[in-house]
């Protein structure tokens, strides 16, 4: 007796299933970073970038709603508290590195992040933006799983939220290459201390890859970043007009 299932209930069964949406979300990933491997690292090839494009693709392909996805793809982004935990362990390693930079680096990461806010709600103003998306800017300056906690507790959309952080991370981590060698800045600890500032993790992946000095104080940055935003965004939201 032939018990086999038809192959088209055997796929209702898998799109059913968390584990495709986890699947999905992984192969989307190396697919994207081997591209950016056989591009020698390109930045215009961001695998972020093209994973979010096929796993976007393929949620329209399989009519899968984000629900049901983010029923798989939330084993990753469980993940995203354990790497923001790990932000200690690169601040740590590179204080000892900070002897004469310590007031040019703050001046930079406050000047950074005021810039990150203040540009960012301004822009989505003249665009007429709603509250909603206006008040998700104010918190996405800094790395998305930060970013996500300081949104609710101002009562914004965390998820809204988080895809303006990983928007500018992508966008950074393609672009700053080519603003940086337009300053003509050439040092890699400033370099890669830049990108962490106005890319979050994503730059700072970047940075690692073209860099070790450049990765280290970009993962600095990012979590110094992090840390001050936490604590400075929700004292000034009562100061940035979100409507």
């Amino acid at each position: 007796m032939n018990n086999r299932l038809p192959i088209q209930e055997i796929w209702v069964y898998l799109s059913g299933s968390p584990l495709l949406a986890l699947i999905l979300t992984l192969t989307a990933y190396q697919i994207g970073y081997a591209l950016y491997m056989r591009s020698q690292r390109n930045p215009l090839v961001n695998p972020v970038a093209i994973a979010v494009l096929l796993v976007a693709v393929c949620l329209e392909l399989l009519d899968m709603p984000y629900a049901k996805y983010f029923e798989g793809a939330q084993f990753v982004h469980f993940l995203l508290g354990t790497a923001t935990v790990s932000l200690a362990i690169p601040i740590y390693r590179g204080l000892s590195g900070l002897k004469g930079r310590v007031f040019p680096l703050l001046l930079a990461l406050v000047a950074g992040g005021l810039t990150s806010i203040f540009s960012a709600v301004g822009i989505a103003h003249w665009f007429g933006a709603d509250q909603a998306i206006v008040g998700a800017m104010v918190s996405k300056s800094v790395t998305a799983p930060i970013a996500m906690g300081v949104a609710e507790r101002l009562g914004y959309s965390p998820t809204l939220t988080a895809v303006f952080a990983v928007v500018t991370g992508i966008l950074g981590a393609i672009l700053a290459r080519f603003v940086l060698d337009g300053l003509g800045l050439k040092i890699w600890w400033q370099r890669g201390f830049a990108i962490g500032v106005a890319a979050h993790g994503i730059g700072t992946s970047r940075a690692f890859s073209v860099h070790p000095e450049a990765g280290t104080y970009a993962s600095l940055a990012m979590g110094l970043h992090g840390i001050l935003g936490a604590v400075a965004i929700p004292m000034l939201a009562g100061y940035i007009p979100t409507f």
